[in-house]
């Protein structure tokens, strides 16, 4: 059995590696050459979820599942939100093989499937972006989103302006960016081409009218029904393009909110982000579109690159 721990993941699975691996991944999903159910979400109170995904990358190929705990608290212990493990089969006999640190796998393909997603919907020549969040998701989408765009500027917004402020200076130092911090989200987006939302939002704190025509929004923060990042105009003006259609549809809380409120219906998901990639679905109609790529995570983007860490193990 081989385990391949956090520093190993973070030190291997490099954007290089992911970004085109979680792009192939994607592809195989909306051709269904991949099988996987809806995670299953169990509740844990009010700190956390535990969250199962199962998953094969093909019929008769390599499977498993990730098992993950989420806990956004955990961000002010230092901690990593998502603490698991992504357990890896080999496919003809069924033999576990492989035990992979989820957190770290999670953090890096989140934001490396962003990235994909940007690169497809975005405009070519988009290069400032808004960061809602100051998390670990938004040091990772920064780091993969300027692998896809050439980025002049990024601007931050959080709840903590110290926070805020000390994330900027430090992924600015490392990027070699313009990075500052906002002090309110109309203010963050404002000038922006691309905007990614990784917060802990319980209620709406991207209004509609804030994002500017042409602008590419990542949708990532909720992660099930319930909490929300943008509101209602927001999703019904943009084309909206998913992760998977049939994960939005059952657990995307931005298109249910807006579904319930009787403003779209299902039709409103144009399709899935592999459905672009694979040019079967036009992605960007116009450079004054709003493009929305919600993204929920799927257990193939996570088996993809613990098959690729394991294949190629030190």
């Amino acid at each position: 059995m081989r385990i391949i721990d956090r520093e190993e993941v973070g030190r291997r699975l490099t954007y290089e590696l992911c970004i085109p691996l979680v792009r192939e991944a994607m592809i195989a999903f909306s051709k269904g050459e991949t099988l996987q159910h809806l995670r299953s979400i169990l509740p844990l109170g009010p700190n956390g979820v535990f969250g199962i995904m199962p998953g094969a990358l093909a019929e008769g190929g390599m499977f498993g599942a990730k098992l993950i705990g989420v806990y956004p608290g955990n961000f002010a212990k230092g901690l990593q939100s998502h603490q698991g493990v992504v357990v890896l089969f080999e496919g003809e006999t069924g033999a576990p093989v492989c035990i992979a640190h989820a957190g770290e796998i999670t953090a890096i393909r989140t934001a490396a499937a962003s990235a994909v997603a940007t690169d497809a919907l975005a405009r070519p020549e988009a290069h400032r972006m808004a960061i809602l969040g100051y998390g670990e998701q938004a040091e990772t989408h920064a780091r993969a989103i300027s692998k896809v765009r050439p980025l002049s500027k990024i601007t931050v917004w959080g709840r903590d302006p110290t926070r805020a402020a000390a994330f900027a200076e430090r992924i600015g130092a490392e990027l070699g960016l313009a990075v500052t911090a906002a002090s309110g989200v109309r203010e963050a987006v404002a000038d922006a081409d691309i905007v990614t939302a990784v917060t802990n939002a319980r209620d709406p704190i991207l209004m509609g009218a804030w994002v500017a025509p042409g602008t590419h929004v990542n949708l990532v923060g909720s992660s099930g029904p319930g909490s929300v990042e943008v509101d209602h105009d927001l999703v019904v003006r943009s084309r909206f393009i998913a992760d998977s259609r049939e994960g939005v549809l059952a657990q995307g809380a931005e298109f249910l909110n807006a579904k319930a409120a009787g403003l779209i219906g299902d039709d409103h998901v144009v399709g899935e982000i592999g459905e672009v990639l694979a040019g079967d679905l036009e992605g960007r109609q116009s450079a004054e579109q709003i493009t929305v790529y919600k993204s929920l995570g799927h257990v193939v983007q996570d088996l993809a690159a613990a098959k690729a860490l394991y294949e190629a193990s030190d």
